[in-house]
């Protein structure tokens, strides 16, 4: 009795467990992968991003051990996403017994619940957390023969009822230079995209095969087209184009539909899907994310943020986006509509680092009431600026266009007009670009905790590009590299007025760093730098960085011979 007792027991137990658990590792050992091989694992396009912005490729690039994952797998579990960034995977078992071989693996660090099976007590899910800040949506679709009229006449797209939302960050100055997102590829991570094959403000999208691709992080193999609205509208500010109703401040650029968040319930599980997606983005060559996400309130309240957890290196999120912003991609998220609520403040990852955090503007450039606030928990200015979120004018799946409400919708505004200035400057940085917006803004001279640097002026972040890459230009013709191509050494001779420090680093076509030398101390005047013992170096091309102070110069060199 008490033997079939206990292996019932073992029985039931076996079958109990929550549903989804994150498993973390230790290392990346016994892996095929390489850093000096990173066609692997990434696309041409994300490596050339990190050569042009002197980003090398990194340990935390490398993919998940396979033969961790491969032992995970043999306990009979699902694998559902892998993390590079964080070294971890998340699972789908039932099976207690799995959980406790795959904790006994000596290559594990942890293994927690990050959903459980959902209960009868009713909390906030993903939709209502949308319509509880979105104008009503009945009656809202316009007639598609108005206009506002505003720069109607000297504007190259006629955008409708959507014209405000653009000209306020001058965004229509780009397009009426012709930066209008050409080459530039936005991944957009969010809840689902339903209406967007079917939606004519999205017929040039298609026609021009200017949605690269789709993956889904929620349901492997599901189909984003049919999941949820929210990512269509998002895509619409962006993307969309009916003449006379809507024009999206990206118009022409490329775009990925990532599928991260599930509407139906709220777990911390949503925060590695978005890590594995900003991770895919990365990987696919993506040069600007928008997330209209953000996490602080779970389901289960042992996986809830504290505002001291908003410090851009707790949340999951966070984490990630921080490091996506390493790898030289413009991240764009909303703020979050928190800001009338018991806990006013962003959430994840809205606080990550080096990102582009946007709150929310009425058409009046008034402060919208529901945008999150900062600062972060450690004191940085956050949301790093604003840009028009109530009575944004998106796209309604009955055809036409509505009037919405929601950080959602700032945050697009915002990240198709980046794209565009990207466009326009494709050798900045990406925080160059993100400087360059916050010097444009409103309040850059007095930045707050509720519009952060304030609303962009596009046409002045373009001028002040612009006259920095003049300033380069002129620079640059004070440097000399010889001989080129070289085989032995590099000769650097450098101009400048001023005694300052010069750092020199050359990274071969992988983005691997080679050489480096930094501190080199220089009297104004003529500079000769040497880099020596260049011998070794495999024939091929390769990338010379000179920094000094805020400057940075690149040179293509190429080796002819081993």
């Amino acid at each position: 009795i008490l033997a079939f007792f206990f292996a019932f027991s073992l029985n039931i137990q076996a079958q109990l467990a929550p549903l989804k658990y994150l498993v973390k590792f230790t290392d990346k050992n016994y892996s095929p992968f390489s850093t000096s091989n990173p066609s692997q694992f990434l696309s041409a396009k994300a490596i050339a991003r990190r050569i042009n912005q002197g980003i090398s490729i990194k340990y935390n690039d490398l993919p998940v051990s396979p033969a961790y994952v491969d032992s995970v797998i043999n306990t009979g579990v699902t694998i559902l996403n892998r993390s590079k960034w964080l070294n971890s995977i998340t699972i789908f078992t039932d099976d207690y017994l799995a959980l406790d071989k795959i904790k006994s693996f000596p290559f594990v660090v942890s293994v927690d619940s990050v959903n459980k099976l959902n209960n009868n007590v009713h909390k906030t899910t993903f939709t209502e957390k949308l319509e509880s800040y979105s104008s009503d949506l009945s009656n809202k679709t316009t007639n598609s023969n108005n206009d506002n009229g505003k720069n109607a006449n000297t504007n190259v797209y006629n955008y409708g009822f959507a014209n405000n939302q653009i000209s306020m960050i001058s965004g229509d100055y780009l397009h009426n230079n012709g930066y209008c997102g050409q080459g530039v590829t936005i991944a957009v991570l969010d809840a689902g995209f339903s209406y967007v094959e079917t939606l004519n403000i999205f017929d040039s999208l298609w026609a021009n095969n200017q949605i690269l691709g789709t993956k889904d992080f929620v349901e492997a193999g599901g189909n984003v087209f049919n999941s949820h609205t929210h990512g269509m509208m998002v895509l619409s500010i962006m993307g969309g184009n009916i003449p006379g109703q809507l024009v999206g401040t990206a118009p022409k650029a490329n775009y990925w539909l990532l599928r991260s968040e599930d509407a139906s319930s709220e777990y911390i599980i949503e925060e590695y899907n978005w890590a594995s997606a900003a991770e895919f983005a990365d990987s696919v060559g993506a040069d600007i994310i928008n997330s209209s996400l953000g996490y602080s309130v779970f389901w289960d309240a042992v996986m809830d943020h504290t505002y001291a957890d908003m410090n851009g290196h707790t949340a999951p999120a966070s984490i990630a986006a921080t490091i996506a912003a390493s790898k030289g991609i413009i991240v764009c998220n909303s703020a979050g509509n928190s800001g009338g609520s018991y806990r006013p403040f962003i959430a994840s990852p809205a606080d990550a680092d080096s990102i582009i955090t946007i709150g929310a503007v009425d058409e009046d450039e008034n402060y919208a009431s529901f945008s999150s606030t900062g600062p972060t928990s450690d004191g940085r200015i956050k949301p790093t600026v604003a840009a028009q979120g109530q009575g944004t004018i998106v796209a309604s799946t009955l055809g036409g266009v509505f009037s919405g409400n929601g950080t959602s919708f700032s945050s697009p505004v915002m990240a198709g007009a980046t794209a565009c200035l990207f466009q326009a400057f494709p050798l900045m940085t990406n925080m160059q670009i993100i400087q360059a917006i916050k010097e444009s803004s409103s309040l850059f001279s007095k930045p707050d905790n509720i519009l952060g640097y304030g609303i962009p002026n596009f046409a002045a972040a373009f001028v002040l590009l612009y006259n920095k890459k003049t300033q380069d230009s002129y620079n640059e013709n004070n440097i000399n590299v010889f001989p080129n191509p070289f085989n032995d050494i590099i000769n650097v001779l450098y101009f400048s007025l001023e005694a300052e420090s010069i750092d020199l680093d050359v990274f071969d076509i992988t983005g691997k760093n080679v050489y480096s030398k930094s501190g080199i101390q220089k009297t104004s005047g003529y500079k000769y730098c040497p880099i020596e013992n260049v011998s070794k170096l495999s024939k091929g091309i390769y990338i010379l960085k000179i920094s000094s102070n805020d400057k940075v110069y690149t040179r293509k060199l190429t080796k002819i011979s081993n």
